[in-house]
């Protein structure tokens, strides 16, 4: 399914003080950070009208006839700078300690919320556009964030101070410089509108584009097959260059920012200069040559800090965009239903009552209408066509899908009735997609449980893994890699085996547990299997006689019904579905060579 992100707010409707206020959990509580970045930036900012300050005492006394300490001005200026490079330093600490455990906090919220989140989220959303949130998004606009909060207040702060420096010196001067003040502001306002559209446009195509090499990466061999290279070219090349499109959009605008700024601080700047020319040879003005360079020092110094002020349109928007985006998935995940029932050990009985299952509200039903009654302790095994329903049914025990109506209970307790953590902990499930992090081998056979190596041992054993993992160069502590490429499919499918050995649940689900093991390694699996399964709940998913043919009762199912049920021996000599599907080959021995 095509990833779906977040709608963007349109930018009218969320000024940048709002969008900001949303972050304050999460960059707001540190006060003591905060107090300390800001004294720091203000002490910084005031040691910026002293550079053009010393100025005037040296054109004026000392480039005059009149004496001056040789030591002070050199002692005063390498005291400023000093000053200046602690400030500095301080302030931009400050900051970066605030942003990145904010960065921290929303990122594990995020991550944590994803864990729990209904299963509805990852079939609305690609794994791409979830990761790229939570890793890439949250980093990038915390990055661009502190680097444009710490601009915005050093150059804010400083541009106060010259200001009010050049107030001191002259104020009639210094009133020309807020003409150019309304024409700023709307220069900046449109522009930083216009950035915040294309930001989350590019952020939407980045998706796509990242949901088509995800695509590609997971059926390399299907496109291989098809030769399907071509096709999969054009769509990447289609949305590669809308993203430059809106790219090339995007640079246009900020770099827009900086030139048109530029330009109406130049324009008050000759203003300024035209006007002490003409006070100057009208005589007057009564300023000093000292006072003059140093009025002209402080305006150009003035050109600095407003040119980073325009610039930081670009990466506040940019910044605030991307960490909306993952306070919109945080705010949007939706989480699971929980329950409130526990239990420490289920006793296992399952009772499925008028079920029905349907994907989509006018489709066909995945279950209809199914009445089933499973004793504690008891083996039940599950067989029928592809597509009858089977996978469907026991994906319903651990609340992987929610049924459309009717009631499933375990133990008597409706499963919506049950804390999640404790239903599943009543489960182990081995299907035959096999699953593994890239943990070591102990860690994905421990998997949320108190980790023991003796015990893991016992099920690597049972599991008839143990050999194998003994030759590896960490034994139980390898690395697996990405999904257990160390491994043999063989191998990924004992070592599920394994792990629902090692969680001990008095529920057990094999839904083909062995479809990937050769003879020799059945038969030693199986051994473990009935072992294991003495006082558990076991529901057996397999298209094999011998993984059936120990089950107490045998269910067959056609197009999500049940249609036949009874004893494995019962059923064929009755001579009715499960005789037809025997005499068909719908199941046979185990192969005689090994799966890798």
């Amino acid at each position: 399914m095509k990833p779906s992100s977040t709608p963007p707010i349109p930018a009218g409707q969320a000024s940048i003080r709002e969008r900001m206020r949303k972050l304050a959990p999460y960059f707001g509580w540190q006060k003591g950070m905060w107090a300390m970045a800001i004294a720091a930036t203000v002490v910084a900012a005031l040691t910026e009208p002293l550079i053009p300050a010393l100025f005037q005492p040296l054109l004026d006394k000392g480039f005059n006839g009149q004496k001056l300490p040789l030591w002070s001005i050199p002692v005063a200026v390498l005291a400023l700078f000093a000053v200046r490079g602690m400030a500095h330093f301080t302030a931009q600490y400050g900051l970066s300690r605030i942003t990145n455990d904010g960065m921290e906090k929303l990122r594990g919220q995020l991550f944590e919320r994803m864990l729990r989140a209904d299963l509805s989220l990852f079939s609305r959303q690609s794994a791409s556009a979830l990761s790229n949130t939570v890793v890439y998004e949250v980093q990038t606009g915390a990055a661009q964030l502190v680097s444009a909060v710490i601009g915005l207040s050093r150059d804010g702060l400083t541009l106060l101070a010259l200001i009010g420096y050049l107030f001191w010196l002259n104020w009639k001067l210094t009133l020309l410089v807020f003409t150019v003040a309304p024409g700023l502001s709307w220069i900046m306002r449109v522009l930083s509108r216009r950035l915040y559209r294309l930001t989350r446009e590019s952020q939407q195509a980045t998706d796509d584009l990242a949901y088509v090499v995800e695509e590609n990466v997971l059926a390399h061999r299907m496109v291989r097959l098809h030769g399907a290279q071509g096709h999969q070219l054009q769509r990447f090349a289609q949305l590669a260059k809308q993203l430059r499109r809106l790219a090339i959009k995007s640079t246009s605008a900020s770099a827009a920012m900086t030139p048109l700024t530029q330009m109406m601080a130049a324009l008050a700047l000759s203003l300024v200069l035209m006007i002490a020319l003409m006070q100057s040879h009208d005589g007057g003005s009564h300023a000093t040559v000292g006072s003059f360079v140093a009025f002209i020092t402080a305006m150009l110094m003035l050109v600095a800090p407003i040119k980073r002020l325009a610039d930081v349109t670009t990466p506040i928007t940019r910044g605030l965009a991307a960490l909306e985006r993952g306070l919109n998935l945080l705010r949007d995940i939706p989480l699971e239903a929980q329950g409130t029932h526990h239990t420490t050990r289920a006793r296992g009985q399952l009772h499925f009552k008028q079920v029905q299952v349907r994907f989509t509200d006018d489709g066909p039903a995945a279950l209809s209408d199914l009445d089933l009654l499973v004793q504690p302790g008891e083996t039940l095994a599950l067989v029928g066509t592809s597509g009858a329903g089977k996978t469907t049914l026991v994906n319903l025990l651990p609340r992987f899908l929610q049924p459309s109506s009717g009631q499933i209970e375990l133990d008597g307790v409706e499963l919506s009735a049950w804390n999640l953590d404790s239903l599943r902990a009543q489960m182990a499930m081995v299907s035959q997609d096999v699953t593994m992090l890239n943990e070591s081998i102990l860690s994905n056979v421990c998997l949320g449980q108190t980790q023991d190596r003796q015990r893991a041992e016992n099920a690597l054993r049972a599991a008839n893994l143990w050999a194998h993992v003994q030759q590896l160069p960490n034994g139980m502590d390898t690395l697996l890699g990405h999904n257990a490429n160390q491994l043999s499919g063989g191998q990924r499918q004992r070592l599920a085996i394994a792990r629902a050995l090692y969680k001990d649940a008095p529920i057990l689900i094999l839904d083909e547990a062995t479809s990937a093991l050769d003879n020799a390694s059945e038969r030693a699996v199986q051994e473990a299997l009935q072992r294991l399964m003495v006082g558990r709940t076991t529901l057996i998913i397999a298209h094999r006689l011998s993984t059936i043919e120990h089950a107490d009762r045998v269910v067959v199912m056609e197009r999500g019904r049940i249609v036949e049920q009874g004893a494995p021996a019962a059923l064929l000599a009755q001579g009715g579905a499960y005789a037809r599907l025997h005499q068909q080959g719908q199941w046979t021995q185990a192969p005689d060579t090994p799966a890798s």
